[in-house]
């Protein structure tokens, strides 16, 4: 085998045993959970007007595959106002929702044992058929560090409550996160790919030269 051949064969040894360290940590398993708004429960009623609802639905057993970010839906929730009219109606009927907060939990299950809550603040707002002002604020917008390990957890800074016949089904609002996984090769792996760097260089140089 001539020292082409060789160095060839180290680059792509090196390529494989770095994408294989990067897929032994590309599935990340997680639950959302909620000790959920202000005085518990997973559903909010109204403080005045028409009966209306928001509640969530959590998300157990959530996969994705970082390391790139990845989207991940942390739960749906849903704002539900049955005799709610339009809020350009003759005699609009909306319903009205006092100051809020929601406490959402992160549960990574593998390849780390690890939670953190995003803690949501709102002021309320006002609801009809045809529109919502309900907006929760989030904090903080990363979950990383410490028993998390190399994974983290990102959250928007807010999420805009749809009104009850907007959404992909009705009245439903997404989460949506994303998860990260920052793998960090090995001191031997950083050797291998150093190595095949170094011979890729030399074969180059050697191919200039001719």
């Amino acid at each position: 085998m001539t020292l082409r051949h060789l160095i060839r064969f180290a680059a792509i040894t090196v390529a494989a045993v770095f994408l294989m360290t990067a897929s032994a940590n590309a599935t990340v398993i997680f639950n959302t959970t909620a000790s959920a708004f202000s005085g518990g429960g997973l559903s909010l009623g109204e403080a005045s007007g028409a009966d209306a609802t928001l509640a969530f639905q959590t998300q157990p057993g959530a996969s994705v595959n970082p390391p790139p970010p990845s989207n991940a839906n942390y739960g749906i929730f849903t704002l539900a106002c049955a005799t709610c009219t339009a809020n350009n109606a003759g005699s609009p009927v909306g319903a009205f929702f006092s100051p809020f907060t929601f406490n959402l939990t992160i549960t990574e299950t593998v390849p780390n044992a690890a939670s953190g809550t995003f803690v949501g603040t709102s002021t309320g707002g006002v609801v009809y058929l045809n529109q919502s002002t309900i907006t929760i604020n989030w904090a903080p917008l990363l979950l990383s560090g410490g028993s998390f390990g190399t994974t983290s957890f990102a959250i928007p800074s807010s999420t805009l409550i749809v009104n009850p016949t907007s959404g992909a089904n009705d009245g439903q609002t997404t989460v949506q996160g994303t998860v990260s996984d920052n793998v960090i090769p090995e001191p031997a792996t950083l050797g291998l790919i150093g190595g095949g760097l170094i011979g890729l260089g030399l074969l180059r140089r050697k191919r200039t030269s001719r």
